[in-house]
């Protein structure tokens, strides 16, 4: 006994109680799946990519044109401001600083020089003055008879014949007969060949101004890239003096005055102002003046306090923002760029906690979960471009309004409160702005319960755009900006009345934005609005004109399921309008083979009696996947198609599962027939709305059967389906409630009740 006992008590020493893992432990069995591994590096991609975009490292400028601060604002760096007056002063001066350009021609001075060489040639080859040819005679006696600085002797002073004709000989004897002319030729070419390059000028044109007056550019004519500087001063005809003291360089004493008397009259500008060019070098010049910069001072007052700030205040500050950023350690600039990091995931962490237990097909499902991600980075990076133009509230709505469309107001709203939260914290705006943009994006969301218009999407812009304008003007006078009656707008002082106009108007803007945008969001999200199932639900669409033409029952049948599971599905807060659509189409796949179904069956004919229970399930099975192969071919939108695989789940055919088993029975056959083979392939009805056909059909389906269908038969009919169904499992994926299948089983009790209700009996007509 004893030996026994303690066998016994080793036995329940040895058992272990398992208990369900924790939370922890799911968590890690789930990290070890692949499929969760990719959404959660998807997450992560689309988390990296808004940090990215925001440019955390940076705080955002925060002031916006016609703001009023309340208080000065001063500067916390030096910094500085371009200077553009300044600047162009600078550049004036560097234009007048800047030498004239000349073009110079030397024809003309080597035509004089060939003509003072032919001169003096006379003059050698003549013995006397009266030799002298008459025109060069006269030439010859002027320039003997002034003095040597070109000033001429009046009529009475001239020198009588004897006295000219020995100054004459004097300067033929200075020049030294033929024999030294080709000397003397070479000693002209160098006086003159400085004045051919520089040239010369009479006087200074009205072109210099007041600018250089001490050099000029000279260049060639026809290269302009060979331009030299010179020396005003060295071209400038004037008194001669120049002239005169090269001619004093290269030619004997005696022959300089007569020589510079004739030349000096003789020379004119060879120089000529070349205005293009001017211009260019004075702008290439102008070009070269570095930016010139006024200096601000830490602590230096930017801005008055309760006044408007205008566009060059705000230039002001941005550029002392831009400096301040840039004065930034490194490590401040990680600090904040992580700061903004756990900002961004603590909202993902709840955000996807939220959905997860509210809307988890956007977690599970890798494409919704890959559309939301991509639309909310769009929707940020749209939200940072247009801010710089004041309509970030145009995105935003378009983001709420959407998912408010695809999903459900609640998920819509937490979205958007995410991503508003994101936009205020990388965006620099305030408390005010956050305020205005949840205000204006809950209003359009809560009134898109239910769109059977176009027009509707028009008339919550329209709404919300005045709660944006109410909500703009609420919130600047909160923030203590200036009201400013329209009619008395001066300046800035107006920017109260155009920042909530500016809103109303964004709002408005983002209503006629979904309404073009909206079948794309359909086709996009997988979802039809009621605009759409208003469409659907016209029965003159092909396939169901095919179905009232080969399968008529079936129609018929359609169109009661349809009507009874609407109310269904209203009453527990499904939507209706897709229901009956769904029920429109859940059994087009029947048309294929008609006779194969009770409804279409004439009495007494059933083709099911000479074939086998498994052949017999096969073909009512089949009208599942069949339909839904004629909606695809069709292009029949997806929810509806999922009315037409999950209105059966995975229910079982239980007449001919039955009439398999007493089949087996009858033939002594030990083999159990396979449940799995009779039922149908799913999918489970993952929505309420799909959930209420499924039950909806199987009742209206049934109540053909009741002799006497009378309210308490029907209600047991009902109950009877209605839980068998839930027993078996074909809830589970729905998330319906108790609640909500009693709710339906009472809508339908009430429809097939008003179906079969009694009629009064009317006495026949009296014979005559």
């Amino acid at each position: 006994m004893s030996t026994g006992r303690k066998r016994g008590l080793r036995s329940l020493r040895g058992a272990v109680l398992e208990l369900p893992p924790g939370r922890i432990e799911q968590a890690l069995d789930s990290l070890r799946r692949g499929d969760v591994l990719v959404r959660l590096a998807v997450c992560a991609i689309a988390l990296l990519s808004l940090w990215a975009l925001t440019v955390p490292w940076k705080p955002p400028f925060s002031f916006r044109p016609g703001y009023v601060p309340n208080r000065d604002i001063v500067s916390r760096i030096q910094f500085k401001q371009p200077d553009p007056f300044a600047l162009r002063e600078q550049q004036n001066l560097a234009r007048n600083r800047e030498p004239v350009v000349y073009r110079q021609d030397p024809q003309g001075l080597q035509l004089l020089r060939a003509n003072l060489q032919h001169v003096l040639s006379e003059v050698v080859n003549a013995n006397t003055l009266a030799d002298l040819n008459p025109e060069t005679r006269k030439q010859i006696q002027a320039a003997l008879a002034a003095p040597a600085n070109g000033a001429a002797k009046k009529e009475d002073n001239l020198p009588d014949t004897e006295q000219q004709e020995e100054v004459f000989q004097q300067f033929r004897a200075a020049l030294g007969g033929a024999a030294n002319l080709e000397t003397l030729g070479e000693e002209l070419g160098k006086v003159f060949s400085k004045f051919e390059q520089q040239g010369l000028l009479d006087k200074l044109p009205e072109a210099h101004g007041e600018g250089n007056r001490k050099d000029i550019w000279v260049y060639p004519t026809g290269r302009p890239k060979d331009k030299f500087p010179t020396p005003v001063a060295d071209v400038l005809i004037g008194d001669g003096g120049s002239l005169l003291r090269r001619l004093g360089h290269h030619l004997p004493p005696a022959t300089v005055g007569p020589i510079f008397n004739w030349l000096h009259p003789r020379l004119t500008s060879t120089l000529e102002y070349d205005e293009k060019l001017t211009l260019q070098v004075r702008d290439t010049a102008a070009a070269a003046v570095a930016e010139q910069f006024k200096y601000f001072e830490p602590h230096q007052l930017l801005a008055l306090a309760n006044k408007p700030l205008d566009a060059a205040t705000l230039v002001l500050l941005e550029l002392e923002h831009n400096q301040y950023v840039n004065s930034l350690t490194w490590r401040e600039c990680v600090e904040r760029a992580v700061a903004v990091l756990g900002l961004l995931v603590t909202i993902f962490v709840l955000g996807g906690y939220y959905l997860y237990h509210h809307e988890r097909r956007l977690v599970t499902d890798l494409f919704r979960l890959s559309t939301l991600l991509i639309s909310a980075v769009a929707a940020v990076l749209l939200v940072h471009w247009m801010s710089d133009y004041g309509a970030e509230l145009i995105p935003l709505l378009l983001f709420g309004m959407t998912f408010a469309i695809a999903y459900h107001r609640d998920v819509a709203l937490m979205l958007t409160l995410s991503m508003a939260m994101v936009l205020v914290t990388t965006t620099g705006h305030g408390l005010g702005e956050f305020m205005v943009l949840i205000s204006v994006v809950c209003s359009a969301i809560v009134q898109l319960g239910h769109i059977r218009s176009r027009s509707k999407l028009l008339k919550v812009g329209a709404i919300s755009a005045l709660v944006a304008a109410a909500c703009s003007l609420g919130v600047g006078l909160l923030d203590e900006q200036p009201l400013g009656w329209p009619w008395e707008i001066e300046g800035n002082n107006g920017a109260l009345w155009a920042y909530a106009t500016r809103n109303a108007v964004c709002t408005l803007a983002a209503g006629f934005l979904l309404t073009g945008l909206l079948p794309m969001i359909e086709k996009m999200f997988g979802v039809l609005t009621e605009i759409s199932l208003l469409e659907w639900s016209d029965v003159s669409h092909p396939l169901l004109q095919e179905l009232v033409r080969r399968a008529p029952g079936t129609y018929n049948h359609s169109i009661n399921v349809a009507s009874m599971a609407e109310a269904a599905a209203e009453a527990v807060g499904g939507c209706g309008l897709l229901v009956r659509v769904g029920a429109y189409f859940h059994d087009i796949g029947k048309m294929l083979k008609p006779n194969y179904f009770v409804e279409n069956q004439a009495a007494g004919e059933n083709r099911h009696d000479t074939l086998v229970p498994a052949m017999s399930t096969l073909i009512i099975i089949a009208h599942v996947k069949d339909g839904a192969d004629l909606a695809r071919q069709h292009n029949l939108p997806q929810p509806i198609i999922d009315f037409i695989e999950q209105h059966h789940g995975t229910t079982l055919v239980e007449y001919f599962f039955n009439r398999a088993n007493k089949r087996s029975d009858a033939e002594g056959d030990e083999t159990e027939v396979e449940e799995s083979s009779y039922r149908y392939p799913g999918p489970k009805p993952q929505t309420i709305e799909t959930a209420v056909l499924m039950i909806a059909d199987a009742v209206e389906s049934a109540s053909r059967a009741l002799v006497e269908p009378t309210p308490a038969r029907i209600e047991s009919l009902v109950e009877e389906i209605s839980h068998k169904k839930l027993i078996d499992g074909q809830f589970s994926q729905c998330h319906m409630t108790l609640e909500q299948l009693r709710t339906i089983e009472d809508s339908l009790i009430k429809s097939l009740s008003a179906i079969y209700h009694g009629r009064v009996k009317y006495p026949a007509p009296a014979s005559a």
